[in-house]
């Protein structure tokens, strides 16, 4: 039975329903992971993004484990953090540019890396979640090459600049993640991937 926990009105509950089964039939709905892309693909309105998205290790477990053991989501910036759902999970979703502005100011790095670098102690089993700022995911791959372990990451940084190079980096990690090939991204996809997972948490626990 389809639910979307996001849906508060019989309207938005048939839009979502109506879009999910146009992307259903386009995608394909083999897998979790098809989930995803049809979520990804409805976020920006084109069935391209499904396409673009890339998944490394076993990620829906990852995202589904975090969840039940109430470990924090972290995002790159407010719009992403705003845009994931916060009902029916324990976990508390948390924003890297709400940190490390002594760090930023000091170091002169954008303010979403210094704020990863100021919550390190808080990423290990966290799920990450970034949809903006390049700078940040690099922060963060170079953070788990010297033994960091989020339980997963979600990189769907967008833009010109070390976009598609971060997204890259981040594919070449022994860790589970969720990303876009190239240089698009952004926060509308990252949000949907987060919010698929979370989806996929509430129909688990209404099961048992």
């Amino acid at each position: 039975m389809y639910i979307d926990p996001g849906a508060d009105t019989p309207e938005g509950y048939a839009i979502s329903r109506t879009s999910r089964s146009l992307a259903r039939q386009v995608i394909g709905d083999q897998t979790p992971e098809d989930r995803i892309r049809q979520r990804c693909a409805i976020s920006v309105g084109d069935f391209v993004m499904a396409d673009l998205v890339r998944f490394c290790g076993d990620t829906v477990e990852a995202g589904l484990s975090a969840l039940e053991q109430g470990a924090p989501i972290i995002t790159d910036i407010h719009m992403v953090q705003m845009g994931i759902r916060k009902k029916e999970h324990h976990s508390e979703v948390l924003c890297a540019l709400d940190y490390g502005q002594e760090i930023a100011a000091a170091r002169g790095i954008t303010r979403s890396s210094a704020g990863f670098l100021a919550l390190r102690d808080q990423l290990g089993g966290a799920v990450v979640v970034i949809g903006n700022a390049p700078s940040s995911l690099l922060a963060l791959c170079e953070m788990v090459r010297e033994g960091v372990r989020p339980a997963l990451v979600i990189g769907m940084a967008v833009g010109f600049v070390n976009a598609a190079e971060s997204k890259e980096e981040l594919r070449t990690l022994d860790i589970p993640s969720i990303s876009t090939q190239g240089t698009r991204g952004g926060t509308p996809p990252a949000v949907a991937a987060m919010n698929e997972i979370v989806t996929m948490y509430v129909e688990r626990t209404r099961e048992t």
